[in-house]
């Protein structure tokens, strides 16, 4: 498929298709042309590079998750450093889980003390 496909099943600009391309998140072949041809399996590695960049991972950490991921051979040697950033994120991860869900409890109880001053002073009003 070419980029313009890729973008529109994946919902991604060009620009950043072409960003992934810049730093090898992505390697489509290339026709004679000279136009890029994506796989089936490039929508896939989109929507992995989409979600592994909104957990803060750097283009350079999501190439190494990538080559442990997508690459044939030597995974043996990039499970470690893998394993070490999964981890880490993972520990990043909960930690926002639990302020957000702290945030959350709190919004609740303002949000009900907020409905019970309003019921009140209509019912005091009327």
């Amino acid at each position: 498929m070419n980029i313009g496909e890729l973008s529109r099943r994946t919902g991604v600009s060009l620009r950043s298709l072409r960003y992934y391309e810049e730093k090898q998140l992505l390697t489509p072949a290339r026709l004679e042309n000279g136009y890029r041809d994506y796989a089936e399996s490039d929508a896939e590695k989109v929507e992995l590079i989409q979600l592994y960049f909104s957990l803060g991972l750097t283009a350079g950490e999501i190439l190494d998750f990538f080559d442990c991921l997508f690459q044939n051979g030597g995974k043996l040697q990039c499970l470690p450093n893998a394993i070490e950033l999964g981890e880490r994120k993972i520990t990043e991860i909960r930690k926002q889980i639990e302020l957000l869900s702290k945030a959350e409890s709190r919004l609740e109880e303002s949000v009900a003390k907020w409905k019970h001053v309003i019921g009140r002073t209509e019912g005091e009003t009327q």
